[in-house]
């Protein structure tokens, strides 16, 4: 079956942050929108067919994953990430960032430290404040258009801040770093070595481009796995983000009833039955749907390497390993962190991710989402064009 990934779907008056939020966020309105992460095409033709027969059902009771459910999730962390799951270690939460949230209060207490790598995605953060925690920071460093893992600045920080959990992104968003063995069997012995719980985000997971292969955290050695929980959704893979479901493998018994009970003391009892559904039938039968988009971003990618290269020469684009967000730098064109934003938005009208917003690390740097028919993404790049033209020179 052949796909449509390029159908131009408007998205207005839908009740989309994306685009629905301009005025509210100080955005023109007739702003072009490329910055939260979902995507501007309609789900698997087998997932709508999965939620029409259930909305044709018509009850929408208190509902719980089953075992075809089960089956489905393990089937595809094997499949795709070699990840070999079973169903006693499974949690599910109504999203990653709210089961970030119940980490941090299942494995810390108010004032202990938590450590993430910026620039990083900013939920990260907001929890660790938002739960009276202290955020301690290691920044990544980029060498050669390439982010690396400062290791000693890293476990500094964790022996100075007698740091408790780890938030991990991987795939890192936004800079588009997709972990090595080596790199996260690092951080798991440094981890160790000091008692840090980790948190592994991985719900980018399936979004990997070639060479690259995406390391289950919990896969680097047995120790890592009891010392983790993994966090993922099809929400991502499968645009499913407004349904609100994600899943959790929890390996140590202990974890997982710390990580449980911080669950039930939100009074979150069972899972969202939409969510359910769709996750089921994403990972049942949405592989084909999945594999044709996986196409769609990677020629959406080389057309932004072009059209950069040729037309934004003083944009730099820092190649990604993974995930359908790209990561540009703009500082060659010398403007300050707010001039640039103000260029984009008010000039350009377009709306991206101020890179500041992942941490100091991002000034002058801005997040675009080419998940998104090329027709917006082509527009969205002359629109750049425009407003740069005379730098460019």
């Amino acid at each position: 079956m052949k796909y449509d990934f390029e159908t131009v779907i408007d998205r207005h008056n839908t009740n989309s942050i994306k685009t629905d939020l301009a005025v509210a966020r100080g955005k023109p309105e007739d702003v072009l929108s490329l910055w939260v992460a979902d995507m501007d095409f309609p789900t698997a033709p087998e997932i709508l067919e999965a939620l029409h027969s259930k909305v044709d059902h018509g009850i929408f009771g208190y509902s719980v994953p089953n075992q075809q459910f089960y089956e489905a999730v393990i089937n595809w962390q094997k499949s795709e990430h070699n990840f070999e799951v079973n169903r006693h270690w499974i949690v599910t939460t109504p999203g990653v960032v709210f089961a970030i949230s119940c980490a941090i209060k299942a494995f810390t207490q108010i004032g202990e430290s938590v450590i993430i790598q910026t620039p990083v995605y900013y939920p990260f953060k907001n929890m660790i404040l938002a739960n009276d925690r202290k955020l301690v920071t290691s920044s990544l460093v980029e060498k050669n258009g390439r982010y690396q893992i400062d290791f000693e600045d890293f476990e500094n920080k964790i022996v100075q801040n007698n740091v408790k959990l780890f938030i991990l992104c991987s795939p890192h968003n936004p800079v588009g770093r997709v972990w090595t063995w080596e790199e996260l069997t690092k951080l798991s012995e440094i981890c160790l070595r000091h008692n840090v719980i980790v948190f592994a985000d991985e719900i980018h997971n399936d979004f990997i481009f070639a060479p690259n292969k995406h390391i289950v955290y919990s896969t680097v050695s047995e120790q890592a796995a009891q010392n983790c929980i993994v966090s993922t959704s099809a929400s991502k893979s499968f645009n499913l983000a407004g349904l609100q479901f994600s899943v959790n493998f929890i390996q140590n018994p202990e974890l997982k009833s710390k990580f449980r009970k911080e669950i039930d003391k939100t009074g979150y009892d069972e899972p969202s039955v939409m969510g359910l559904v769709a996750t089921q039938a994403a990972y049942q039968k949405g592989k084909p749907w999945f594999d044709a988009l996986k196409i769609h971003l990677q020629e959406n990618l080389d057309f932004v390497r072009t059209f950069v290269k040729e037309k934004l020469s003083k944009v730099r684009l820092i190649e990604p390993e993974g995930t359908y967000l790209l990561w540009l730098d703009f500082s060659a064109l010398g403007y300050s962190d707010e001039e640039l934003d103000n260029i984009i938005v008010k000039k350009a009208k377009l709306w991206l991710d101020r890179g500041t917003m992942f941490g100091p690390e991002g000034a002058n740097f801005q997040r675009i989402n080419i998940a998104t028919p090329r027709a917006i993404l082509e527009d969205a790049l002359k629109r750049l064009e425009a407003v740069f033209k005379g730098d460019e020179k």
